[in-house]
């Protein structure tokens, strides 16, 4: 995959263009329906799309009521379907089709799937309503009533019946099964089993009349049921055209993925409409192995799913697609404003609660923190100041402590101090250098000789001086260690292990990333005014460079260290992070999706804030900084993650504990990552 054209084709990265089409329709007048679904199906295909589904009973219109049992009309609609037939010969998109069929002596309300000039097969409706405005079962006969497997149609033995599994061959976890409207408003629907027989993608044909609610309704239904089969989930609904005798028509298109809506028609649209979506199968083939619940609910319905049939077929596309999938560029950080004050008022209190529990589980009433000036320790005590007022405690119980060493900057030591006093903790400030000074001349150290060496060592001594402080300060008050620290630096193996700011009594930063965290820190100001009555200190700290502040800077006040450009950008990093902790994406998937995401600006939307940078990274930087992650992720920090503190999960996005979402041997290699990161090209 080292042809940029391949790697920028959205098949070749685990990803369908699924589509589902409403065309205007006539009452009983299957030609001109014919005309519209071709018309639909040919736009639909040149737009890169692998299949697209049509409505229920689409060639003769779903209104057709007792002119169902006439002749005339089901021999319109064979004809018609012959007409798509036809027409799919030139055509790489599957379509499914609704239409009326009789078999034997019964008529089924049927969808057709039509490919290439063949009928790979005729699933029929399980469900008939009869009740409302519905009346199906005067025409219809329900699936489970047909006496065959398979029919002739149109020159053709095809397959028949409503347990059907259709598989692409040449497109890995493309498996499709079809329903047809009221089967998705049963307790079971079919396509439940179908998702246990392997089915990726669910189809469901509906014409459904539109009521007050009932949008919202169709809404909680697919996406619901994709979320529970972790499955793409494609629902059509009947537009324009079907009888208003008694009923009106929204021709509502709906397509869902494991719960998150993709793409959803305008409704009440005049002419013939479709909509198309992105499906990530591999994704959901990656949720459905890592939720091992599935593979059980599978093997407990194993006598009922062994009667689908598999049919086999092959799209042969050739056009490569490039992605119209919308990414997050900040997985763990809402674009939207509404969603991201939700976001960050649940992660906040799931970080209070943690830190409620852990002190009264333990009888503790004091709390030590150390205070730097930054990100990470401002938003930590921030929660405990909110764990204190949850306990009924004083604030003075939070021992706040700012530890200035060689490197510390004057704005960071005044922030630290501001906030202190915002908050209304005990405010201590302890001068590390003396006790470093005497760990370095016992180490032997050129710096204990005057000597400007400021390698590891000399970093490490001082964030393991702070973090010894930290723990006997604790001692002797009392009181419990509360550790800053974030999901960003744990992944990157960021952090001093051992008696530094690798360990602490309890972290209730451990699974909140750097991105997140910045978020946090100003929702709290912009939301909490009672936490921290001056705000601006805040705002300040969220306006400060990120830097470890352990080497001398140039100029007074400047750190000299900026984190970012050491490691590379946490926007980047925790992007990775996201994908590869949460899906076990390959780096050739991570970097195709990050370039997606990040590669213009100017395009898609950005969550509020001077600390956001709006920038764009080109495939070499997202390649090297890639390259960066994966070393450190996989090779190089693992044995630090083997010996975290206690800390609450706060995020679907997971955590590194290895008590929970992350289990690994602290000697792996990340020989296989870096092999498959070689396989991106460089533009």
């Amino acid at each position: 995959m080292n042809e940029p054209a391949e790697f920028f084709d959205l098949y070749r990265q685990g990803f369908a263009r699924v589509a589902v089409a409403v065309p205007r329709c006539r009452v009983a007048d299957p030609a001109f329906n014919a005309v519209q679904t071709v018309a639909l199906l040919h736009e639909a295909a040149r737009a890169g799309a692998a299949l697209v589904a049509f409505p229920e009973l689409g060639l003769s219109a779903y209104t057709c009521d007792d002119l169902f049992h006439q002749r005339a009309l089901l021999d319109a609609c064979e004809a018609a379907l012959a007409q798509v037939l036809a027409a799919s010969e030139t055509c790489t998109a599957v379509a499914v089709v609704g239409l009326p069929l009789r078999v034997d002596h019964s008529l089924f309300n049927c969808a057709a799937v039509v490919h290439r000039g063949r009928l790979l097969g005729i699933v029929p409706k399980t469900y008939l309503p009869n009740y409302g405005e519905f009346y199906e079962a005067r025409q219809f006969n329900p699936a489970d009533h047909a006496q065959v497997r398979e029919i002739r149609l149109l020159g053709q033995a095809v397959p028949f019946g409503a347990e059907l599994l259709f598989e692409a061959q040449d497109l890995r976890d493309l498996k499709f099964h079809v329903e047809i409207c009221e089967d998705l408003w049963v307790p079971i629907p079919p396509s439940s089993y179908a998702a246990l027989a392997g089915a990726t993608l669910l189809l469901n044909l509906s014409a459904s009349n539109i009521t007050v609610g009932k949008s919202a309704y169709r809404h909680a239904l697919a996406a619901s049921q994709s979320a529970r089969c972790l499955a793409a989930y494609a629902y059509s609904s009947a537009g324009q055209g079907e009888s208003t005798t008694d009923l009106a028509w929204d021709g509502q298109a709906l397509i869902c993925e494991n719960g998150q809506l993709l793409a959803e028609s305008e409704r009440f649209a005049n002419d013939s409409h479709w909509i198309s979506a992105d499906v990530d199968l591999e994704r959901l083939a990656r949720e459905r192995m890592r939720q091992t619940s599935f593979g059980q609910s599978a093997a407990r319905h194993a006598e009922r799913l062994s009667g689908f049939r598999r049919v086999p077929f092959t799209l042969g596309l050739q056009r490569k697609a490039a992605l119209q999938r919308g990414l997050e560029r900040y997985p763990y950080v809402p674009a939207d404003r509404a969603q991201r004050d939700d976001r960050c008022h649940e992660v906040y209190h799931i970080q209070v609660q943690g830190l409620t529990q852990r002190l009264q589980a333990s009888g503790i009433k004091k709390l030590v923190i150390g205070v730097s000036g930054g990100l990470d320790s401002t938003h930590a005590l921030l929660v405990c100041a909110r764990a204190m007022d949850a306990l009924g405690l004083p604030r003075s119980n939070i021992i706040g402590v700012t530890m200035p060493g060689f490197a510390t900057g004057t704005r960071t030591l005044d922030q630290a101090l501001r906030l202190m006093d915002a908050v209304g903790c005990e405010a201590r400030q302890i001068d590390i250098r003396p006790s470093c000074e005497q760990m370095l001349k016992d180490l032997g150290h050129p710096h204990a000789e005057g000597k400007a060496q400021y390698d590891i060592t000399f970093e490490n001594v001082q964030a393991g001086e702070r973090t010894s402080h930290l723990f006997r300060l604790a001692n002797f008050n009392d009181a419990l260690v509360v550790g800053t620290g974030d999901l960003s630096e744990l992944a990157l193996g960021w952090s001093t292990y051992g008696v530094g700011d690798h360990m602490s009594h309890y972290n209730v930063n451990a699974s909140v990333p750097k991105t997140l965290i910045k978020h946090l820190v100003r929702w709290v100001a912009e939301s909490e005014g009672k936490l921290v009555p001056d705000a601006k200190v805040l705002l300040d700290i969220l306006a400060t460079e990120i830097s470890p502040e352990l080497v001398p800077g140039s100029a007074e006040g400047q750190p000299g260290q900026n984190t970012e450009s050491l490691i590379g950008p946490y926007d980047l990093h925790d992007f990775f992070l996201y994908y590869t902790l949460r899906f076990g994406f390959t780096p050739t998937k991570v970097a195709y999706l990050a370039h997606a995401a990040w590669h213009d600006a100017a395009t898609g939307a950005w969550p509020e804030g001077p600390h956001v940078q709006r920038q764009a990274y080109d495939l070499g930087t997202i390649k090297r900084h890639l390259r960066s992650f994966v070393w450190r992720f996989f090779k190089t920090s693992q044995f630090k993650r083997s010996c975290v503190p206690n800390a609450p999960k706060v995020g679907s996005g997971g955590s590194l504990s290895p008590r929970g979402d992350w289990r690994a041997p602290s000697d792996g290699e990340a020989s296989a990552w870096l092999a498959d990161l070689e396989r991106i090209p460089d533009a």
